[in-house]
């Protein structure tokens, strides 16, 4: 929808819900005013409507903060949102561009996941399908998703995992692992160079939501015989970093900008 569509009322009332959606704390009517630069009188007519209907509730002190009908509107969202829909039309976009397998993959309990996938037309082909899990040390999209944990999280990650080497390539010590994954963060990118399986290469990058917080890895992997240093390096890379950073910025995107 264009800007001249818009209902002026609709997107101040949304600017100042959103406000009261990112506080921890109940909010005071000067204070949302000042956040969303309207004036005090505007901003209290479009609260009474909120209130009236439920999103918004007040505290004893008259600070506002969300209603019990704004948390059921959370669940709702929650059970009905899938990433899925969001990231494979890019998945689709990864695999024309270089006939290679594209993937969708999460961390749970500190596995990889791996939730969608669009695959190779060749006859060769990656065979970690759809609902399949793995370690994450081992795996491109598995350390980029470690890369973008807590310190904390990380820390326990390494202390309590039991690191097994699948192919000579596999980084074992935690420390060395460690100092990959502060590497990754940086760069916005992992490789997989035949980590988990001999044969096979991988490049991965992030899909990070609202405040930077990584939701999920877009990865890309095939043969080596198809997949050289170079091409993975030169081609591959750029490819996953490019379509993560999109799913990434519609994602982060401020429907009132």
């Amino acid at each position: 929808m264009t800007g001249n569509n818009r209902v002026k009322s609709v997107v101040k009332a949304m600017k100042i819900y959103e406000q009261l959606v990112s506080s921890p704390d109940p909010i005071t009517l000067s204070r949302i005013s000042k956040k969303v630069n309207l004036n005090i009188s505007t901003v209290h007519r479009l609260l009474n409507t909120l209130l009236d209907l439920g999103y918004v509730d007040q505290n004893e002190e008259g600070h506002y903060r969300l209603g019990i009908r704004s948390y059921k509107l959370a669940d709702n969202i929650e059970n009905s949102f899938d990433m899925k829909q969001i990231v494979h039309p890019y998945l689709k976009e990864i695999a024309a561009s270089c006939n290679e397998t594209s993937n969708l993959v999460i961390l749970e309990d500190f596995q990889v996941v791996y939730v969608d996938q669009v695959q190779s037309t060749n006859m060769i082909r990656m065979f970690a399908g759809i609902g399949s899990r793995g370690e994450a040390y081992c795996t491109g999209a598995g350390k980029v998703l470690l890369a973008h944990l807590e310190e904390q999280q990380l820390e326990h990650y390494l202390q309590e995992t039991e690191f097994k080497a699948f192919t000579k390539n596999t980084i074992t010590d935690p420390e060395t692992l460690h100092r990959e994954l502060k590497q990754i963060q940086k760069k916005g990118y992992a490789l997989d160079m035949e980590e988990k399986e001999k044969g096979v290469r991988c490049a991965a990058a992030p899909i990070l939501g609202k405040d930077e917080v990584i939701e999920g890895a877009i990865s890309v992997s095939g043969p080596c015989a198809r997949i050289t240093e170079d091409y993975l390096k030169q081609t591959l890379v750029p490819l996953v970093c490019e379509k993560a950073g999109e799913v990434t910025a519609h994602l982060q995107e401020d429907p009132f900008t």
